[in-house]
C-alpha cells in the first residue's frame, strides 16, 4: 500500500481524467457535529467540462447548480440525485475549466461506530458503497459543496504512488457519455468499497 501524503492545490489542476484514478486509495474524512468518519476511496468517475463531456453536468454551460465546478481545484462539488441523494465531487482543472470526479464508491476506514448509527441496519460493505451511502456515511450535507477539501472540517490524504485500477464506463449515465467512448470510471479491482456496475438503459453503444 503507497504511503499516504497531504496534496497541495497543484495536484487537483490536472485533468480529471488523470486525477481520478490517483484518488483511488484516498482517504478523506469529515469531522461533522456528532463526529468524525473517514473513507478509504475505491471508485471514482471522472467528468470534463463544458463541450467537452457529455455526461458532465457542465456540457451545456455554467448554471446555479454546476458554479462550483468552474471554482477553484480542491474544492467539493456537492448535488442532489434523483430528489434524496447527495453526492460529492472533487474540482478539478484550473479556475474556469468545469471539471470534477465524483467520489462514487468508498470503505469506512475510522469513525465506523457513527457511520452505522447514520446507515442503520447496513452491512458494513454497503455503508459507502455507492455515492449516495458515501455522503451519508460521511454526514456531509448538501450545504457543505463550495468547501476547500485541503481544510477543515475536511481531511484528505492521497497516495503518494498511483494503485493498481481498472477502468470502464461510466454508472447510470445516459446516451453518449455512458457509452463505451468515455471508460471514465475507475476502480479498484477486488476492492469491497467498488459499488455494482449499472449501464443506463439509454447509454449509448
Amino acid at each position: 500500500m503507497s504511503r499516504l501524503v497531504a496534496p497541495d492545490r497543484a495536484f487537483f489542476e490536472q485533468d480529471p481524467v488523470q486525477l481520478a484514478p490517483l484518488l483511488l486509495g484516498a482517504v478523506l474524512g469529515y469531522d461533522a457535529p456528532d463526529g468524525l468518519v473517514a473513507i478509504r476511496l475505491s471508485e471514482v468517475e471522472a467528468y470534463r467540462g463544458v463541450g467537452e463531456d457529455p455526461g458532465s453536468h457542465a456540457f451545456r454551460g455554467r448554471t446555479a447548480r454546476n458554479a462550483v465546478m468552474f471554482g477553484e481545484p480542491g474544492h467539493l462539488y456537492a448535488y442532489f440525485s434523483y430528489g434524496m441523494h447527495v453526492c460529492l465531487n472533487i474540482v478539478a482543472r484550473p479556475a474556469g475549466l468545469s471539471s470534477a470526479v465524483l467520489m462514487r464508491g468508498a470503505t469506512v476506514v475510522g469513525g465506523i461506530d457513527l457511520a452505522r448509527r447514520r446507515r442503520p441496519g447496513v452491512n458494513d460493505r454497503d455503508l459507502a458503497r455507492g455515492p449516495g451511502r458515501l455522503s451519508r456515511a460521511l454526514g456531509v450535507p448538501l450545504g457543505a459543496g463550495g468547501s476547500d477539501l485541503l481544510e477543515s472540517p475536511f481531511d484528505l490524504r492521497v497516495p503518494e504512488s498511483p494503485l493498481h485500477s481498472a477502468s470502464g464506463p461510466r454508472t447510470g449515465v445516459s446516451g453518449d457519455g455512458g457509452g463505451n467512448a468515455y471508460p471514465w470510471r475507475f476502480w479498484l479491482p477486488g476492492d469491497e468499497g467498488v459499488s455494482p456496475y449499472r449501464r443506463h438503459k439509454l447509454a449509448a453503444e
